[in-house]
């Protein structure tokens, strides 16, 4: 049985893949510990899930998304993760995106442990959202980049979430990405655990939802457009829910459409996988469309919310002309769209209004590919 440390600077309240790769490991033995950062200081600083320990840092609030305040908070919950595990080192530190990297450079260099990477994101594309035109924050984009592949010498295994579906395939992923820049890695997507549900529960008009992290404006103009583009008696309720640094615009934005165009609005914050479940009744069509800009969509970024709502025989719309249309249209899960094509977007979205999909591929790859990139290691 090896003891693994995990990293991640979010609450992991839940991170479901964090928990389901966490929780696979366990039920092969082995004693894991995730060290999350909980900015907001909301949920308990010590919790049990499925065998899996997390424990929580309680370092002063921070906020998602932000620079100088964001930036020290993550500095100092890897200082003092560093030094917790540095009093008993576990046999693996296991380090969930580029952000937690220097916590397993340190145990590496000082303890020689075992060092494995799991890139969820390109963590350093995120800095250019907000302004993606300003120089300096492009700087700090490509300083962050180099940083991050300087400290991949030290990983002894990475993984990471996207990787082109055939070898004739058009669009790259994250572990084309890697291998770029001389890195090889294992793809283990973010797939659900739960078996396909095809079932639904029947109800009034029709619902299009976003679920999940709320983080630029833009997205929700395009839906919003879309959305007033069609003829009154043809527009569907909105379903929004989640949090995230553009809550409090986006919000503003469909409060103002819900009172002036007397559109049906429902906006609601942070929620968690249980709730997720009921949520998803609600929705026929799953919105997961994101603005080019942010570098990772076009990158080879998938968003989790597509399998998620699949799984629950809910279609979405995705962004065309990268990897995450061709998987949605391979696996017949979805359809793409042209970023602010505002015609194509409403015609999709009324296409899959009454349409069930069924997820075939679920997370039972995924875990076969993930014992057998990291078992080597921890034997």
């Amino acid at each position: 049985m090896a003891s693994i440390a995990m990293v991640v600077t979010n609450a992991c309240s839940p991170d479901p893949r964090v928990l389901r790769q966490a929780a696979w490991l366990v039920r092969e033995g082995h004693d894991v510990t995730v060290h999350a950062y909980d900015r907001q200081e909301q949920h308990p600083m010590s919790e049990s899930h499925e065998g899996v320990r997390i424990m929580r840092y309680h370092l002063g609030k921070s906020p998602y998304g932000g620079m100088l305040k964001t930036a020290v908070g993550i500095r100092t919950f890897n200082q003092k993760v560093s030094r917790s595990l540095a009093v008993n080192p576990p046999d693996l530190v296991y380090c969930h995106d580029a952000d937690t990297l220097v916590v397993g450079c340190f145990l590496k260099k000082k303890f020689q442990t075992t060092f494995v990477f799991d890139m969820h994101d390109l963590q350093h594309t995120w800095i250019r959202m907000s302004a993606p035109h300003s120089r300096f924050r492009k700087f700090l984009s490509r300083q962050m980049e180099k940083q991050m592949l300087r400290r991949l010498k030290y990983v002894d295994s990475i993984l990471t979430s996207s990787g082109k579906i055939s070898v004739t395939s058009k669009h790259a992923g994250f572990r084309e990405y890697l291998h770029s820049h001389g890195y090889s890695s294992t793809v283990i997507e973010n797939r659900p655990e739960y078996e396909p549900m095809t079932e639904r529960q029947a109800h009034d008009g029709w619902c299009v939802g976003y679920l999940g992290r709320i983080r630029d404006l833009e997205s929700f103009q395009f839906l919003l457009d879309a959305v007033i583009s069609m003829e009154p008696k043809q527009r569907p309720s909105l379903r929004i829910a989640g949090d995230g640094v553009a809550f409090d615009s986006v919000s503003k934005l469909l409060q103002t459409a819900k009172e002036n165009l007397q559109l049906d609005v429902n906006i609601t914050g942070h929620f968690d996988s249980s709730e997720f479940s009921e949520i998803i009744q609600d929705v026929d069509v799953m919105y997961a469309l994101y603005s080019p800009v942010r570098g990772n969509i076009l990158q080879g970024a998938i968003p989790v919310k597509m399998f998620d709502a699949a799984a629950n025989g809910v279609p979405s719309v995705v962004n065309a002309n990268c990897l995450m249309g061709e998987v949605a249209e391979s696996e017949g899960i979805g359809l793409s769209v042209e970023w602010k094509n505002t015609q194509q977007l409403a015609k999709n979205l009324i296409h899959l209004r009454e349409t069930t999909v069924q997820l075939n591929s679920t997370s039972v790859r995924e875990r076969k590919r993930l014992l057998e990139a990291l078992n080597p290691l921890l034997k």
